[in-house]
């Protein structure tokens, strides 16, 4: 996808994070703000409540809304690595993609898409058999669904395999590799905590196609969809900035199965 040929690209935003008494995010902000929200499904976060709150909001601004699928890890947010076999991520993601989908349809909407969270998200990355254990989930609970995934990743390469819709996801707010990889939360610089350059580097991947890698190099990263994290304390201006930003270079914000990107 060359720059000239770029005129849609999604805003996506891992929502619902919020769990019993305890509150991440102000996700009614950012919902007016981004075009996807990935919700979490009570793994590495969210509770029934949350997930049905969440929903209603999402359905009220309009954003399309997907099931944010985790490893089983409150405690660790679902940021920690997890030995689990294809068969268990199978009947994980489809137990979780399940109850999400319960609260879309009583609130009369509809899932769209599939987001794989944290640790599982950079494992189904590397490990093709963990990648198409999860593209046969969604596949198997919906054809229709979108499978989200890391850009250039064996995720994407399984959702294209089973037959479904993808969108290459990029980050604005976090390092890559000279391979194309994100940097490891735990080595250092793996987060742009600076708004200025977090949007200058989004900008470079939605209108370039390519992003700086730590170590300086220039590499091809093509995405459909740019995540905004919703848990910063300037989170909501972060992604407003950025949303002003794309449309401010003449892109329109949508969700990739509405724009036809990704297919």
């Amino acid at each position: 996808m060359t720059p000239d040929v770029l005129k849609t690209i999604d805003l996506n935003s891992d929502l619902g994070e919020s769990f019993g008494a305890w509150r991440m995010g102000d996700d009614a902000a950012l919902l007016a703000v981004v075009s996807s929200a990935n919700i979490a499904c009570g793994f590495h976060a969210g509770d029934p409540d949350i997930m049905r709150h969440t929903v209603s909001l999402a359905a009220q601004h309009g954003v399309a809304i997907g099931a944010h699928v985790s490893l089983p890890d409150l405690q660790g947010f679902g940021r920690r690595e997890m030995a689990v076999t294809p068969n268990e991520a199978y009947a994980m993601t489809l137990y979780q993609i399940g109850a999400l989908h319960g609260f879309a349809r009583a609130a009369g909407t509809r899932l769209r898409h599939v987001k794989p969270h944290g640790a599982l998200y950079n494992m189904a990355a590397r490990d093709a058999k963990l990648a198409d254990a999860i593209a046969q989930a969604t596949r198997d609970f919906d054809p229709s669904l979108c499978l989200f995934g890391l850009a250039g990743s064996a995720l994407l390469g399984a959702g294209l395999e089973a037959g479904l819709s993808v969108a290459a996801e990029a980050f604005a707010d976090r390092s890559y590799r000279a391979d194309g990889s994100l940097q490891p939360r735990r080595e250092p610089g793996a987060v742009i905590t600076e708004s200025d350059q977090a949007i200058a580097q989004a900008m470079a991947i939605a209108r370039e196609g390519s992003v700086r890698a730590i170590d300086g190099q220039i590499i091809t990263l093509q995405a459909d969809t740019l995540c905004v994290h919703g848990d910063g304390a300037h989170a909501v201006a972060f992604a407003r900035s950025l949303h002003a930003a794309l449309e401010a270079a003449g892109m329109i914000v949508a969700a990739p199965y509405v724009a036809g990107v990704g297919a």
